[in-house]
């Protein structure tokens, strides 16, 4: 621990060396508090009543709040860049597929959020895990610090909450398995508590990003929380253990109704999900009552919301994301702070490529940059202009993952399937390849109301399309594409093209 208590004294003092802001004229801080995995179609957010009370009740809940794509890495880097998977280029969580590679360090990671928030004078903290393969030794090792980051402890690889490595700005620390001193989550936790102890009204604002493993596989809880909800089980509404019909290949291979030894093993995952999710609740409980503590909280934009959804036995497949519908696509979003009208909830479909255009306009930044595909979501801080909007239309991008190979399933040999459980169900392909786009119609007549609808290409040896009526079918029991005219068809795949090739401006439609 030594190395890191040098290192961070080095750094307070390199902090208590940039300039003072008065107060009256002080830009305000922003805390965005990141989950993984956490969904809002099974439960996800029940657990988080702290959070919920401190940030969602004092300020707006966004109910239909869409990742640009299910999977870590390609939705992360969205984040970081405001930018669609088509235009930020990491596809995967592979090296391969651009995740933290060296090229998407030299093209994207230079125009990330940060590096414009440290050009609006701030000081910025980051703690957790970033990209899935950050740290290896192809990504730069741990040597390498993202641009734009003061403070950077930074996990290696993908979530874990025990043995794993850190990147302390750019130092190797290494932990193993004591709950004390190495659950990930309350050490995240107590270096932002670290950080902030050193913040006041007189100092520069400060960005700080906190990215739990929680609630992430291998959903390990805090020993304190371990027997929590022991009667919980996976929802069982909705789509849960129903075949999907008209639906793409691989959710037709799904086994209803599901094993029981699947069903066992998916409850008791719903259940430790759920109890990872405390820690993280426990977090945002003490950095709201620091920073009110330190008089900090009034001029704060706290942000909450996650990096993509979950499935357990929704149209009976087991345990993952990574699939087109709204229990992987959609994510919890609160925010809070100076000039939110407390209260809202905003049916409105926002995307997490909307998040760096956001934090860049709290920080004063007068316009957002040109090569980033979202949209500041300021316009909906007060309530009497949250129907200003710019756009209708919204991308969801996913490029099947897969092995050659599939160990214990044979009859998978050679067909590039990945993420199959002991029953041979695969949750990926190479054909598990898809966009979507999801529409705000407006309304033709009385008889012909305004709707919400998602429309789907897969990129398979068919073409499989799918269409749903998100608000007459919330559980997209019905595709429609399947009775669809040859010329409907033809608009919503029109929409899809010009999606997969926009970039800024162009997107907003």
């Amino acid at each position: 621990m030594a190395p890191y208590v040098f290192r961070m004294l080095w750094i307070t003092v390199l902090t208590l060396l940039i300039p003072a802001v008065s107060t009256k004229n002080r830009k305000p801080n922003i805390v965005f508090l990141l989950t993984d995995d956490q969904d809002v179609k099974l439960g996800g957010q029940t657990p988080m009543t702290k959070t919920k009370n401190l940030v969602g009740d004092k300020g707006i809940i966004f109910e239909n709040m869409y990742v640009s794509a299910p999977l870590c890495c390609p939705s992360r880097s969205s984040i970081l860049t405001g930018k669609y998977v088509h235009s930020n280029g990491a596809v995967n969580n592979s090296l391969t597929g651009n995740c933290s590679s060296p090229y998407w360090q030299r093209t994207q990671e230079v125009k990330a959020f940060p590096t414009y928030l440290k050009g609006q004078g701030y000081s910025t903290f980051f703690a957790g895990k970033y990209l899935n393969q950050y740290g290896t030794p192809m990504a730069g090792g741990v040597e390498h610090v993202p641009p734009g980051w003061d403070w950077w402890i930074g996990l290696v690889g993908n979530s874990k909450y025990y043995n794993y490595h850190l990147s302390v700005n750019g130092t190797l620390e290494v932990h193993k398995d004591d709950p004390k001193t190495d659950y990930l989550t309350d050490i995240i936790n107590r270096r932002a508590t670290s950080f902030l102890s050193l913040q006041n009204s007189d100092s520069a604002p400060f960005f700080m990003m906190l990215s739990t493993p929680a609630c992430h596989g291998p959903f390990t809880p805090a020993p304190k929380y371990q027997n929590n909800f022991p009667n919980k089980t996976a929802p069982r509404d909705g789509s849960y253990n129903k075949h999907g019909h008209d639906k793409h290949w691989l959710i037709q291979q799904a086994i209803t109704p599901l094993p029981n030894d699947t069903v066992k093993s998916e409850d008791q995952v719903f259940r430790n999900r759920w109890r990872t999710l405390l820690s993280v609740d426990d977090m945002m409980e003490n950095i709201v009552n620091i920073l009110q503590t330190k008089n900090l909280l009034e001029n704060t934009y706290i942000v909450f919301s996650s990096d993509n959804g979950f499935h357990l036995g929704q149209f009976s497949m087991p345990s993952d994301k990574r699939q087109l519908y709204e229990f992987d696509v959609r994510v919890p979003l609160m925010i809070r702070g100076p000039n939110v009208t407390a209260g809202q909830v905003v049916k409105e479909q926002v995307m997490n490529i909307d998040l760096a255009p956001t934090f860049l306009e709290m920080a004063g930044l007068p316009s957002t940059p040109g090569q980033m595909d979202g949209l500041s979501l300021a316009p909906f801080f007060s309530s009497a202009s949250n129907q200003t909007w710019g756009r209708s239309t919204i991308l969801v991008e996913h490029q099947g993952e897969y092995h050659e190979n599939t160990p214990g399933c044979p009859q998978f040999r050679r067909q590039n399937m990945a993420n199959c459980n002991n029953h041979c169900v695969c949750e990926d392909s190479w054909n598990n390849t898809y966009s979507c786009v999801i529409k705000r119609e407006s309304a033709v007549s009385p008889s012909q109301p305004g709707r919400r609808v998602k429309y789907c290409l897969l990129k398979d040896n068919q073409n499989f399309q799918e269409m749903y009526n998100l608000d007459m079918d919330p559980y997209e029991f019905k595709n429609l594409a399947v009775t669809l005219p040859e010329d409907k068809k033809k608009v919503y795949l029109n929409l899809i093209e010009h999606m997969e090739m926009c970039s800024g401006e162009s997107c907003h439609v």
